[in-house]
Order: C-alpha cells, then sequence, then structure tokens
C-alpha cells in the first residue's frame, strides 16, 4: 500500500460473490439495517433532493428503509433487492403506499424505461454481479436529467471480511470513471457522514 492506496487496485464490486441474506443470519442482518440505516437513507433524500415529482428505484432495497424515506416526501418508489429474507423484514414493516418493493437486480429492473427520475444504489455497488451492465441498465430506466446517487461506507485498501464492505477512495473513483464511460454526466464524488458512519457519494446524471 502506497499513500493510502493498494498497490492493486480493488473493482467497485469487490464482493460480487457474496453469497447474499438468507436464514437466521439473513432475517438478524434485514433488522441490523432496518435499525441502522435510518441516517443513511435521510442522507439519500437530502443529497438528491427527493420531492412529490421524485420516481425513485433502490436498487438493493433491503429492510426498506430508503423506499419508505422517498415516500415520506412524497415520491413513487420501486425498491429492488435478490434477497427474499430481506423483503420479508421490508413487507412486515410499515410500507407507504406509494412504495412498490419487489424481487430484482441492478443489472434487470423491472421498471419501464426513461421512467425514473432518481435511481439509488446504497452500500450496493460492492454487491452487483455485472456493473458495466448495471449501469447501462440505469441509464436505460432513468429519465433525461434523471440522477444516480451510490452511498458505499468508507473502508481501508486492507480492510478484511465485513470491515471491507465498502469503498476506498480509489474505489470511488473509479465507479465515478465508470458512469462516465456509460454517457453520463455532471460525475461527482464526495464525502458524507450518516450517523456515526463516514461515506463516499457518487452522484452523476443522465444527459
Amino acid at each position: 500500500m502506497v499513500d493510502g492506496v493498494s498497490a492493486h487496485p480493488l473493482p467497485v464490486n469487490h464482493h460480487a460473490d457474496h453469497p447474499g441474506f438468507s436464514g437466521v443470519t439473513g432475517a438478524v442482518m434485514a433488522w441490523l439495517f432496518l435499525l441502522m440505516g435510518r441516517d443513511t437513507a435521510r442522507l439519500a433524500a437530502d443529497v438528491s433532493g427527493i420531492g412529490p415529482s421524485d420516481v425513485v428505484v433502490d436498487i438493493g432495497c433491503g429492510a426498506g428503509n430508503a423506499a419508505r424515506a422517498a415516500a415520506r416526501r412524497g415520491a413513487r418508489v420501486t425498491g429492488v433487492d435478490p434477497s427474499p429474507t430481506m423483503l420479508r423484514v421490508a413487507h412486515g414493516h410499515a410500507r407507504p403506499a406509494r412504495a412498490h418493493l419487489g424481487a430484482g437486480r441492478a443489472e434487470s429492473l423491472p421498471v419501464p424505461e426513461g421512467s425514473a427520475t432518481a435511481v439509488w444504489a446504497l452500500a450496493t455497488v460492492h454487491h452487483w454481479r455485472v456493473v458495466d451492465a448495471a449501469l447501462r441498465e440505469i441509464v436505460h430506466v432513468l429519465a433525461p436529467g434523471g440522477r444516480l446517487l451510490a452511498l458505499e461506507r468508507q473502508v481501508q485498501p486492507d480492510a478484511t471480511g465485513f470491515a471491507s464492505h465498502g469503498w476506498t477512495r480509489q474505489q470511488a473513483d473509479s465507479f465515478a470513471a465508470l458512469c462516465r464511460s456509460a454517457g453520463m454526466v455532471d460525475v461527482e464524488v464526495a464525502e458524507h457522514r450518516a450517523g456515526r458512519r463516514d461515506l463516499w457519494a457518487v452522484t452523476a446524471t443522465h444527459a
């Protein structure tokens, strides 16, 4: 490692092979996300400037915190997650009428072309299977001028285990470059804090 950067750059989806959240462990994690994710959900709504005119797609919606935060601001929300366990917890919790949560992945979103004004990926890009395909799908579902927000926990280049679930600065910059390659504009990398967690935020706009 040199100056805090790994000598071998990490891919932005370095946990693509994660087995997912299922069974008792998945249920415990879902409840932890439910309890701990509210600050991140509020941050996402603030950074994206979500309001009643918005149509939000939440990729990897988990226990539904972010979907509920957007719906409380009057937005219509589609949340997708590949984990039935996560979705069961999300459905068992308070679910606003303007939020629909169902099965799905970043590479294949169940929404019409050009229908979304905002797409969120909150602590999920590091799990995506095929990043280029996911970004193509995001561009496909975003309306012109629609915005993408990816949030990831700040981690160290040499972190292992759970502590590695997130991004280094290098990974945040790499994802920003991938967004530009996908044709998105106004791409920026910023730092934010949600509760006690320091986060990387990558924002981009569909031209």
